[in-house]
């Protein structure tokens, strides 16, 4: 019988802080019938239990090879605001979903690829026609990356010389439509997140959870309609206060990046105004957004070789993953 996975650190962390912070507020409840040299000792005792599981933590993490990451579990607001490395004046931060907080572009990339390999091979088994097939590593980026599903299709179907009826969005998926196509699309999609689900990166949730305790909050802009799905199976839902995908995009008629609508539109669903907000991008047109929204701090984030290309777009910082940042502050 298959097993589980072990949780990653950044879960137990989180799970830890939880019990440490729920531990806290049953103190706090209990503070009117409990005299008081109990509950001073009770407060002591629970507080003396916050490093040897820290140290527990970091000990997994070389144990598994892993980076220790960010592993602090009880913390102030005004520290948990200086763990996030954002300038004082900063009260909201805007995430790129994908390769910020969760690495989803594999997963629609597969779907893609099935729905697209299909398509191309009814077609020229029909028509005898001779179309190259989807292929991930140059369509992908080139044609669907940050664009609306149904802009995908037909940007895709473009590359090929293919002309579609657009149908509509009760098309059966697989329909040779531009609208039956993006449904397939969804469908192979929600199938692999049933089947393989989708993990946040290490130090997502830790910076979330801190961004929470320390008043900021927190949005996420993606072109997927399927974000809040992607958000829940990857265990952040409740963590992000709003969200700007796919869905919004078609509804309020947004420009995609690098026009700044989609970051303007996260700051408004905020309340909070650009110059008072922080994003976190992973393109050149990312970084590009958010300084036509006059955002106050762009960090780009790039495990590759784009580092430079982000920060000769723009942005303030390069980091190689959102937990760099909480280990910068822990180290500091």
């Amino acid at each position: 019988m298959a097993t589980s996975a072990p949780p990653s650190l950044d879960a137990l962390a989180s799970r830890w802080r939880a019990a440490f912070h729920a531990a806290g507020a049953a103190l706090q409840a209990a503070g009117r019938s409990l005299p008081a040299e109990e509950l001073r000792t009770r407060a002591v005792r629970l507080a003396a239990e916050v490093g040897p599981t820290q140290e527990l933590l970091q000990a997994l993490a070389r144990n598994r090879q892993a980076r220790a990451g960010p592993l602090h579990l009880m913390v102030s607001p005004s520290e948990a605001r200086r763990l996030l490395g954002l300038p004082p004046e900063v009260t909201a931060v805007v995430f790129n979903l994908d390769g910020v907080l969760i690495g989803s572009a594999a997963i629609h990339a597969a779907a893609w690829t099935e729905t697209f390999d299909e398509f191309i091979s009814n077609r020229v088994e029909r028509t005898g026609g001779r179309f190259a097939p989807f292929n991930p590593r140059v369509d992908y980026p080139q044609h669907i990356h940050a664009k609306p599903r149904l802009d995908g299709v037909r940007a895709f179907l473009a590359s090929r010389g293919i002309r579609l009826p657009e149908g509509g969005p009760g098309d059966a998926p697989g329909t040779e439509t531009v609208h039956g196509l993006a449904n397939r699309k969804k469908q192979a999609l929600l199938r692999r997140l049933d089947e393989h689900g989708v993990a946040a990166f290490e130090g997502s949730r830790s910076y979330l959870e801190l961004a929470h305790e320390a008043g900021v909050h927190c949005a996420v802009v993606s072109a997927s309609a399927n974000t809040e799905t992607i958000l829940e199976r990857a265990g952040l839902a409740d963590l992000i206060e709003q969200r700007v995908d796919g869905n919004t995009i078609r509804a309020e008629h947004l420009s995609v990046k690098p026009a700044p609508d989609t970051l303007l539109a996260a700051c408004r669903k905020l309340g909070v105004e650009p110059r008072r907000a922080a994003a976190f991008e992973t393109t050149r047109a990312g970084v590009a957004a958010g300084r036509a929204a006059g955002f106050d701090l762009i960090i780009g984030v790039d495990s590759g070789d784009a580092a430079d290309r982000l920060r000769a777009e723009g942005a303030d910082l390069v980091v190689s993953g959102i937990g760099d940042l909480l280990e910068r502050k822990l180290a500091a």
